[in-house]
């Protein structure tokens, strides 16, 4: 049975996270002494969304969108770099639904394994995520499934903002949050929640910048799709219902090099035994590079939004 919400705000948000609450995991805040991983905060929090279902934060969109929607007898389709596919897949097949996943050859191995170990349909198609998304959207029209976005669907945003209910109960002093983007589905869920609350900040790779692009612009537009994250950070441009969102309650976006990410992976790793994929290190690059550079007194969380990867020797 559907459930519809007229849009993406906190009583919606709230109203979703009660709803996929039985399906996901409260993934734990850590409370970080920032000389410890070379960084100057008052108060430094981690909120390890890698520890969630199938590894990463899209578990709850998944949720969101295959339990408010209803779902054909031909089941459930979605395009993928990799995380939203593997969530797709767990979500499917916890509520016994067919699921058929598209990703680019771009795809980490490690995704690609978890998404056939959930028993979901796999077909690896084009270089990048756009053309995933092409051939999705092919099959949807093709068989009658259930189309799941990876990131523009208000469904999808609603189930990430749930991260922004727990972590308000988890860290309610936190000044300043940086989240990772790629199509912006979790910093659209998170900032709409927070709607100003706390100053929320986009972190993505100068590889590809999408929200940079799209704010330079005053609309989304195409972007570079390249780099070391491009399997979850990398899918060409912001979404379409994602961009009022987050020019509305996203206070600034920067960007980081692949070194840095890397540099970020290295040291979660080595300090805190914290296995990120790039894009799961990408918002707390910012922090270690410099790139944000918090003010005395400020309360930092940061969100590590994935830990698909099989790269634990960062040497």
């Amino acid at each position: 049975m559907s459930v519809r919400f007229s849009g993406v705000n906190a009583e919606n948000i709230t109203q979703c996270e009660e709803l996929i609450r039985p399906y996901i995991r409260r993934t734990p805040v850590v409370e970080i002494d920032s000389a410890d991983v070379g960084v100057a905060a008052d108060k430094l929090y981690f909120k390890l969304e890698c520890l969630q279902c199938s590894g990463s934060f899209k578990a709850r969109g998944a949720f969101a969108s295959l339990l408010t929607r209803d779902v054909p007898k031909a089941g459930v389709a979605a395009a993928s770099g990799g995380n939203h596919g593997a969530a797709v897949a767990y979500a499917a097949m916890q509520l016994k639904v067919p699921a058929k996943i598209f990703v680019p050859l771009v795809s980490s191995p490690a995704k690609i394994e978890r998404i056939r170990s959930y028993g979901a349909d796999l077909s690896v198609e084009g270089d990048r995520y756009a053309d995933a998304l092409a051939a999705s959207e092919k099959w949807v029209q093709e068989s009658g499934a259930l189309s799941v976005h990876a990131f523009d669907q208000h469904q999808t945003m609603l189930g990430q903002g749930s991260i922004g209910v727990e972590l308000q109960e988890q860290a309610a002093d936190i000044d300043t949050l940086l989240v990772s983007v790629g199509g912006g589905g979790l910093i659209a869920g998170i900032a709409a929640w927070y709607a100003g609350r706390v100053k929320v900040i986009g972190v993505e790779p100068t590889a590809s910048p999408t929200l940079t692009k799209a704010l330079e612009a005053g609309c989304p537009v195409d972007a570079e799709a390249g780099g070391l994250a491009a399997d979850s950070l990398a899918p060409r441009r912001i979404g379409d219902r994602v961009f009022p969102i987050v020019r509305a309650h996203v206070h600034s976006v920067l960007l980081v090099d692949d070194s840095e990410i890397v540099a970020a992976q290295k040291k979660l790793w080595e300090s805190l035994r914290i296995v990120a994929e790039p894009g799961g290190a990408a918002a707390f690059a910012a922090l270690l590079s410099g790139a944000y550079k918090p003010s005395n007194g400020e309360r930092v969380g940061v969100i590590i939004s994935g830990g698909n990867t099989t790269a634990v020797n960062f040497a």
